[in-house]
This record gives structure tokens, sequence and C-alpha cells, in this order.
């Protein structure tokens, strides 16, 4: 059996973001500013690698400060009660991540498509692995629920949240 090997996430190298369509005919981009991120693997090729993540609620940047009172509000994510958003993940097959997503006091599990950009050793000797992470969810499942309808009849916020990852990890 190979040793454990332990990454930690590079925060200045990463980036988590959502997606929401705008009354349907536009799309808003969410940024957590504030997250962290592990993830322990036995292979090179990251197969049964198991990833944790926690990003903090209160880092939530959509560059709109009255959005993003309202997404921290109890409309949404409730930061006050709920601070932090978590993933654990239950299995890794090299490209699908399966693993129990917490937004609230709601936890379902979730698929996200995983590839693996590559594993490099950058000028200061740190060998890093580059991720981009993929997936949607339906923000009702976790109890966001807010929901307004324009004039015309359209939804102000879809129900589905892509979310985009891309992450690099350090080899501790």
């Amino acid at each position: 059996m190979e040793k454990l090997t332990k990454w930690a996430i590079d925060p200045t190298h990463s980036e988590v973001a959502f997606k929401v369509k705008h009354m349907m005919i536009s799309t808003v981009t969410g940024h957590f500013e504030n997250f962290s991120a592990n993830l322990e693997t036995e292979n090179e090729d990251f197969k049964g690698a198991s990833f944790d993540f926690t990003a903090q609620i209160d880092s939530i940047n959509t560059k709109n400060k009255d959005r993003d009172a309202h997404l921290k509000s109890d409309d949404f994510f409730n930061a006050e009660s709920y601070p932090e958003m978590t993933f654990k993940s239950k299995s890794f097959d090299g490209e699908t991540l399966i693993g129990d997503l917490t937004i609230r006091d709601i936890t379902k599990e979730i698929s996200l498509a995983v590839e693996l950009n590559g594993v490099a050793v950058d000028p200061y000797g740190q060998t890093k692995a580059g991720f981009e992470i993929v997936g949607e969810i339906n923000r009702k499942d976790f109890n966001l629920t807010w929901s307004a309808v324009t004039e015309a009849g359209s939804v102000v916020v879809s129900d589905k949240v892509k979310l985009v990852i891309d992450a690099q990890f350090i080899k501790q």
C-alpha cells in the first residue's frame, strides 16, 4: 500500500465560483473569497482520493454589495446562523467526485465532474496539482428558496446553480 499523500489548496491560484441565471436572460457569477480545502490520496492519478472543502458564507462576492447582503440574509444562506458551506467526499473515480454538500442545515449528496489538469513542480520546488471541478445543484434542495417573478412572468433567480471550481493543491 502506498503512503497517504496530503495536499492543501493554494487559495491564490484557486477560485470557487457559482453561476445563476438572472431573469433567465443573463448569468450572474459569484465567488467565495474565503475557503479552505484538503485532499488525501494514495495514488498519483488521485483515484480514491478524499476531498474536503469549507467556504465562509460571509465571504460571498457577486460584485454587488446589496445582492451580497441579500444572499447572506435568511432569504438565502443565513450567514449568521450557518456561517459555513461544506463538502465531504464519499468517492472519487478520477472523473466523478461524489460527496455530501451542506448548506444551511441541509446535507445532500451531489456529483461533480472533475478534470485533473496535471501535476507540476513550481519554481520554488513545490509540487502542485490542478483540477477543474464543475457541477450543478438545485438551490431549493438546500432551502435557498427566495423567489420573485417579474411583471412579465419571468423568474428572477433560477433554481439551478452551476458550480465552477478551479483548484490548485500543494503537496504537503
